[in-house]
């Protein structure tokens, strides 16, 4: 609630969070996504109780963090949270069963408890058969299946996750992805997980997360999040995105690369400068000589070839548009562009409209 944190030397001032608000919601898979330096990382701190708010409240199940003294703090966090972070920080001298049951071992439960208790969640992350190897004699996959497994074992009502798939190739990355939402299915635990791989975050989320600068800027389901962006930033940061500057004539017809075009959205007046979004894939392109009329009409400057679609970019005047069509229109040909009224977003001006950017750029 609240939450600013801001990093003081002699020299500078930092702020690497400003007045955050966020409730998590027990039981689901929240990811964090955004740029290096946006202040995730410093977040997932907070939340995890390894750093201290300068302004704020973190509170989890009810209880006020800020009021408990060290030690209740540390044993707190040690009952309630779990850790996995991108480097693996396994004890390479002891075998996969022992490394599980390390932190067991911390809190003095017994051989037999212990031995239960670990055994049962590498059964569960698909690890039983390993559990004599040692971190060397594993892959990267299932060196992350063991650091997982240590803070799953535990138990913890919340588990936080910084970038933990970050150091494997992307069949690991992608098999793990599967293994995780797995693991939080079936063990009910919250998991927080940080990354910025748009991906990752869109795949396995019940629901995102986008920051930049110190803030959230959009909180929603994946498909919220892609589908209806609040911003230029968070549109042109998850996923591909055809971003541009137009006119909204009035509710429901909007300005853009010259034509208007019938879309969905009202509320913002008339004659009013907007940004305007659309997703590649809903960009269609017809032959120049097709019938439709009032629509801008390109040339095709690239093509290249992805595997389940081509990618071209399109040049209207002095904007390019990337477009993804299963069909390939070779370079130089002459086409038209239509899009449907529900695939048109439009939003109101922002710090992170393009124009705005690129002025600002000119500046500096």
């Amino acid at each position: 609630q609240g939450v600013t944190k801001i990093y003081r030397t002699k020299e500078i001032e930092t702020v690497a969070l400003e007045g955050v608000n966020l409730d998590v919601h027990e039981g689901e898979f929240l990811s964090v996504m955004g740029p290096s330096g946006c202040g995730k990382s410093t977040m997932l701190n907070i939340m995890g109780l390894l750093d201290v708010p300068t302004e704020g409240k973190v509170i989890i199940s009810e209880q006020q963090t800020q009021q408990m003294n060290d030690g209740a703090m540390a044993e707190f966090r040690n009952r309630m949270l779990g850790f996995v972070f991108q480097s693996f920080h396994l004890v390479h001298s002891l075998n996969v069963l022992d490394n599980v049951e390390l932190p067991l071992l911390y809190r003095k439960c017994s051989e037999k408890e212990r031995r239960e208790l670990a055994t049962s969640v590498l059964e569960r992350v698909g690890l039983s058969h390993r559990m004599k190897h040692y971190p060397s004699q594993l892959s990267g996959g299932q060196c992350q299946r063991v650091a997982i497994a240590r803070a799953v074992v535990l138990q913890p009502k919340v588990l936080l996750l910084d970038e933990p798939l970050g150091a494997l190739d992307l069949k690991l990355r992608r098999e793990m992805q599967l293994e995780l939402k797995r693991i939080q299915r079936e063990s009910g635990i919250t998991f927080i997980f940080v990354t910025h791989d748009q991906e990752e975050a869109l795949t396995m989320s019940d629901r995102v997360a986008v920051m930049s600068a110190g803030h959230i800027l959009q909180l929603g389901t994946p498909e919220d999040i892609y589908n209806e962006p609040q911003s230029a930033f968070v549109a042109d940061f998850i996923g591909d995105s055809d971003i541009m500057a137009g006119t909204m004539v009035r509710d429901k017809l909007v300005r853009f690369l010259g034509c208007d075009f019938p879309c969905v959205d009202t509320g913002f007046g008339e004659n009013a400068d907007v940004d305007v979004v659309l997703r590649p894939e809903d960009v269609k392109l017809k032959p120049a000589d097709d019938p439709v009329q009032g629509v801008p009409q390109g040339v095709v400057e690239s093509l290249l070839f992805k595997g389940v679609h081509y990618e071209m970019k399109v040049r209207v005047g002095d904007s390019v548009l990337l477009v993804h069509s299963t069909h390939a229109r070779p370079v130089g040909t002459q086409v038209k562009l239509t899009v449907a009224p529900e695939d048109i977003q439009v939003m109101r001006k922002s710090d992170y409209s393009p124009d705005i950017l690129k002025r600002h750029a000119a500046r500096v």
